[in-house]
Order: C-alpha cells, then structure tokens, then sequence
C-alpha cells in the first residue's frame, strides 16, 4: 500500500509517496516508546495529533476521530510512529487493535487518481523501526490488512 510504510530508523521513505503535489499537509510525528499501556497511546495521539476535545478516550473513538479528521485544516495527513516496534510491547491485543484502527483508517483516507490510476493516501502512515523488527512489523500490519472490516 502506498499509504502505509514500515521503515528502519535509518531508512527513508521517498518524498513523493509521502507529500501530494499540491495541498496543505499536515505532519504529526509521535514517539512509540511512550505508548506503553492504552492510556499512554491514546494520551500520545489526542497530544500529537491532536486529537479534538470530545475524544472518547478509547479504540473506537480513536478509529473514529481518525477517520474523520476535518477538524484538522489540511488536504493531507502524515502520521509517523517513532520506535513503532515498542509501542504496546506487553501487550500484544492492544497493539493489535492499535494497528487496526491505523490500517483501517489509512484505507479509509485512501483513493486513486485518475486518469492515470495512481493510488494516493490522504492519511499516510509511517511506523519507524529497528531494522531487525521491520518484517515482524510489517507482518503484523498485513494480518491487519487482511482482516475484513466491520459491517
């Protein structure tokens, strides 16, 4: 998915899938090492992103507030997770409902281009890593991708 990348921290993710062409973008970069428990990740995303005042402080609400994200003035978003493979390390359902909620949302937000086809996120997400914990990352957001969506 162009939408969705899985990057050493000394890798690079190329500028054209991350930036449109045109429009106004709008960065947020959160550090994975201070999501440790569900409190801290929603503490992280409602600080960084941020997230509005109404906020339910749970998954749904944060799949919600993610896949609205019009209180934000920007055509554009780029969401970066730092230290991605310490985010909710002890707590492998919490992460996992956390990388749902993000895969889905990066789905939400994505389109193609026409005519040329091209496929072009709205959301992009860029979850940073070290390198030995790229494929157990991206493993684990593929399982994400794959799950069907909720009726």
């Amino acid at each position: 998915m162009p939408w969705l990348h899985v990057v050493a921290k000394s890798g690079a993710v190329p500028v054209d899938l991350l930036l449109p062409v045109t429009g106004r973008t709008y960065v947020v970069r959160l550090d994975g090492r201070a999501m440790g428990d569900e409190d801290a990740v929603f503490q992280q995303f409602y600080d960084g992103v941020p997230l509005p005042d109404y906020f339910g402080w749970n998954w749904n609400a944060l799949s919600d507030c993610l896949r609205d994200l019009k209180w934000l003035a920007a055509d554009h978003h780029v969401l970066v997770i730092e230290d991605a493979d310490e985010v909710l390390s002890g707590d492998a359902y919490g992460r996992r409902l956390l990388f749902r909620t993000l895969v889905r949302a990066g789905k939400h937000w994505s389109y193609a281009q026409r005519p040329e086809a091209v496929e072009r996120g709205r959301l992009v997400l860029v979850l940073s890593c070290d390198t030995a914990s790229v494929p157990s990352l991206e493993e684990q957001l593929r399982a994400c991708l794959e799950e069907p969506s909720p009726s």
